[in-house]
């Protein structure tokens, strides 16, 4: 089952019953940017984590969302935007009870394994291949998608991260990134 068509752009998330909606790719900007578009469920969000190689700028289209970038947090609504540079803890979240929200995520520069890690990430949980809180169930997969979202956790997390990079590097030996891409990703 894919989580994404050529039709739509579109991938689902049933666990956390969010969208994403690729409108500008990587390849279709010559590396300029990714542009996407998140359609948020009430009191959906995510942890604090940073990148390394890019800055997302978050610009709500409806709705309210809330952003913590270092130990700030603030809530951006219709029209208005915030950037998490580089190497910044950041997360975003719908603050709202009853109400979606959408918003656009610019990634600067773009970067194609932002994109193969939604595709991913999104058809492991379509395929019940993560568990509830979207944690994939092997830790092959988990490696590869932190790795290829440039994913970085910080507090205790940031000790495990030679492992996950070693994993990660077993994963592409052993071929497990070509099956998943394969799999789920078709942009």
């Amino acid at each position: 089952m894919s989580a994404i068509t050529t039709a739509n752009r579109t991938v689902k998330n049933p666990i956390i019953k969010d969208v994403v909606t690729f409108l500008e790719t990587v390849n279709e900007t010559n590396g300029n940017h990714t542009l996407i578009t998140v359609e948020l469920a009430p009191k959906g969000g995510n942890d604090l984590h940073f990148h390394k190689s890019f800055d997302e700028t978050f610009t709500v289209l409806e709705g309210r969302l809330g952003i913590q970038i270092e130990k700030e947090i603030i809530y951006l609504n219709k029209g208005e935007s915030a950037t998490a540079h580089k190497g910044q803890l950041h997360r975003f979240f719908n603050p709202s009870d009853e109400h979606d929200t959408s918003f656009n995520v610019l990634i600067q520069p773009g970067n194609q394994g932002f994109e193969t890690a939604i595709q991913v990430a999104y058809g492991l949980a379509c395929d019940g291949l993560t568990n509830s809180e979207m944690m994939p169930k092997s830790f092959y997969h988990l490696a590869l998608l932190l790795y290829w979202g440039d994913t970085n956790l910080p507090g205790i997390y940031k000790w495990i991260e030679p492992l996950m990079r070693w994993l990660a590097k077993r994963a592409i030996k052993k071929g497990i990134d070509k099956e998943l891409m394969a799999q789920y990703c078709i942009l």
